[in-house]
């Protein structure tokens, strides 16, 4: 089966205002008298949701599919394109307890801090029928400690390496996607020493073998169980060992001139793909979509997917219910749905995002799937062998995201400003410290 993706699920920041964003995550009540937005009313329910970004479920018509095999079910959703307004509008109402919606979107980098402070908001799935299909880790990252699960898993982001298959020929490298991945097998070290080579052989000056080493850094903690807080809630980033690696390695990249010094998802990282300024990229399955759409036509069949060195999972959202929603049971029944497995298999299906029902995994729509644009890379197969290399436990903490944006400035201080390593660690250390109190 071929996958052709022409939607992005791109994480990247699009032009939303807070106003904008405060509207669309709020809702007026029908047939009911909860702060959520949905409600009964002769017979027929209204269920609302807020989603931020490409999720999918309206793009596909899901919903649509829904609403046919249940009459009198109409849902209602709304989409906020940047996740941070979405997020901050979502703290707002929570802590209002007013302009909810019966089903809110949430991103995994966001999960622990509403675990932590925002339990007793969302109703549990622990129990649900039909929900022991997912990826082990998948649901414990949305576990208080008493065993309340407060949302279901929707995608995951398994890791891989994109690469230019005519920029690694021009280069003296193969274009294999077996040998490219067996150049880096097992090591993100060695990686970096293929950009040497890569640098090394390469007829153009102007290439650089990577977009940035942010790329590298976050593959590279995302393939361990801890990252910047251990099970007990404490930063320990500055003494993780996984974390301190990680920023030498990457330091190392960012310092050596293989780098377009493109941050992902920030102002000129699309023009660098449209204009083939890099050779590779770290991509999470979900970020397909993004790099055929702003590579262009042009560019389809010069970029290939290889195995990354060791599997690691970044992204993924997860759909959770508002306790006192007054279609509480509807909207359980639906996010179930949504996210089962034959449901995941067609969301991957339309738009690639990766599922993370270990049962999706293995229907044909998703283990045999291809990528024309990727010059038929079988991505299914080779996403899907990541995911299962990915730790069966990912401790998240309260500022994931805020720690790993502000290690992304860190590392663009040594690529673009040409701070020294050991600089450039001690502002990031200082500036993480005061993000997180």
């Amino acid at each position: 089966m071929r996958i052709s993706r022409t939607l992005s699920r791109s994480r990247a920041t699009v032009a939303v205002s807070a106003l904008a964003a405060l509207g669309l995550v709020a809702g007026c009540s029908q047939g009911g008298t909860s702060s959520t937005g949905g409600g009964k009313k002769d017979g027929k329910v209204t269920i609302t949701m807020g989603l931020f970004g490409v999720m999918g479920f309206k793009e596909t018509g899901l919903l649509e599919q829904y609403e046919r095999e249940n009459p009198g079910v109409t849902i209602k959703a709304e989409v906020a394109g940047d996740e941070q307004t979405y997020y901050t509008a979502l703290q707002t109402h929570l802590a209002g307890g007013s302009g909810l919606k019966d089903i809110q979107g949430i991103e995994v980098g966001r999960a622990k801090e509403i675990v932590d402070t925002q339990a007793d908001k969302f109703a549990d799935f622990a129990g649900v029928e039909g929900t022991g299909h997912f990826q082990p880790w998948k649901l414990n990252q949305v576990t208080t400690p008493d065993g309340k699960v407060l949302g279901l898993g929707t995608d995951i982001g398994p890791m891989a390496v994109c690469y230019r298959k005519d920029m690694f020929e021009q280069a003296g490298l193969p274009t294999d996607r077996e040998k490219v991945a067996g150049l880096w097998a097992g090591d993100w070290s060695k990686y970096v020493e293929t950009g040497q080579k890569f640098k090394a052989g390469s007829k153009d000056s102007k290439l650089a073998f990577m977009d940035s080493s942010t790329g590298l850094f976050n593959a590279m903690i995302y393939g361990s169980s801890e990252q910047f807080y251990d099970k007990d809630g404490e930063l320990i980033y500055a003494k993780n060992p996984v974390v301190k690696d990680a920023w030498d390695l990457a330091a190392e990249a960012g310092s050596s001139g293989m780098t377009a010094k493109l941050r992902q998802f920030q102002p000129g990282w699309d023009p660098g793909l449209a204009n083939s300024t890099f050779a590779t990229t770290v991509c999470p399955a979900w970020m397909l979509a993004h790099i055929s759409e702003k590579a262009g036509p042009a560019n389809k069949g010069k970029w290939d997917v290889a195995k990354a060195p060791k599997g690691a999972n970044w992204g993924g959202s997860f759909l959770g219910v508002l306790e006192k929603s007054p279609v509480k049971a509807e909207a359980q029944k639906l996010v179930a749905w949504l996210t089962a497995p034959a449901q995941q298999a067609a969301l991957f299906k339309g738009i690639g995002n990766f599922p993370s029902s270990k049962e999706a995994l293995t229907q044909t729509e998703v283990s045999g799937a291809k990528s024309p644009y990727f010059s038929e890379a079988p991505i299914g197969e080779i996403f899907g062998a990541a995911a299962n290399e990915i730790p069966a436990e990912q401790v998240l903490g309260r500022k994931d995201g805020t720690i790993k944006d502000t290690f992304s400035q860190g590392l663009h201080l040594i690529e673009s400003k040409g701070r020294k390593p050991s600089e450039a660690w001690d502002t990031t250390d200082e500036r993480i410290r005061k993000a997180v109190g």
